[in-house]
């Protein structure tokens, strides 16, 4: 039974996460910001799954290196040992040019995604090399792969520095028994995708979701199987390749594809 620690697992794509990685019976500890979210879930998650001691939720926030310690500390007293962390908490800024956005905002988004990850990764990489083992899994995103979106300069910046962190730390680890690897979920329809539209703007960025994004339940259980199957060191785990999103495009003429016939 693999032991599994989601950062940013209380929504989204952690959520989805947790509930697939319960669901292949492992064992799983979360965080969020607040304990309101965390217990939210740990309701919903255990109302799910009758064993619900295999879920641990705890609130942390990742910014801080000794609440994130505390982290891994929890799971591992609970569980054992970790075999996969999983650094997924993320935030965005409001869309609009980098000179018009609030200092808060930029240093939130720095703070989560970047400094969170860097203390994520040095937290669980130390645990893991003094157990013999493990994956540190490193959530990429829009930007990871170079590509600029005015308006979200910095969520893209932040994610094109954890592509670059993760790449380091497996040349850092190379030969040795923990490893780095990159899992890269595509584009999913979350709060995170949609937040920051007006209406018109909405309207023409759904025809794109509908030809690239996917539904969080489609895309965790998948990236939950990986996963578990294991990665090389410095791998990536991608579920929208180029040649997916090729071939999206071309069919994309004869689909009928909508993935917000259920949304009001």
């Amino acid at each position: 039974m693999s032991v599994i620690v989601i950062t940013g697992g209380t929504r989204g794509i952690g959520l989805g996460l947790a509930r697939a990685f319960l669901d292949r019976g492992c064992e799983v500890a979360f965080c969020g910001r607040t304990k309101e979210s965390v217990d939210q879930a740990l309701t919903a998650l255990r109302s799910e799954h009758s064993e619900g001691d295999r879920v641990l939720g705890i609130a942390c926030d990742v910014t801080d290196r000794a609440q994130t310690q505390e982290l891994w500390d929890r799971a591992a007293a609970s569980y054992g040992r970790i075999d996969h962390w999983i650094n997924n908490a993320g935030v965005s800024t409001t869309r609009g040019p980098l000179w018009q956005l609030p200092a808060a905002q930029l240093e939130a988004v720095t703070g989560i995604n970047l400094l969170g990850v860097m203390n994520g990764s040095a937290v669980a990489v130390a645990g893991m090399r003094a157990q013999g083992g493990g994956t540190l899994w490193n959530m990429e995103g829009l930007g990871s792969d170079g590509r600029a979106v005015p308006g979200l300069a910095p969520y893209g910046a932040t994610k094109r520095a954890v592509t670059y962190l993760t790449g380091a730390l497996a040349k850092e680890l190379k030969g040795g028994p923990v490893k780095a690897a990159h899992l890269s979920p595509g584009m999913v329809v979350t709060d995170l995708l949609m937040q920051d539209y007006d209406p018109a703007e909405l309207a023409k960025a759904k025809k794109i979701f509908n030809i690239l994004a996917d539904r969080v339940e489609t895309v965790t259980p998948w990236l939950a199987d990986q996963v578990l199957a294991g990665a090389r060191n410095g791998g990536r785990v991608a579920w929208l390749t180029r040649r997916k999103a090729a071939a999206r495009f071309a069919t994309a003429p004869l689909s009928k594809r909508d993935l917000f016939e259920d949304s009001p």
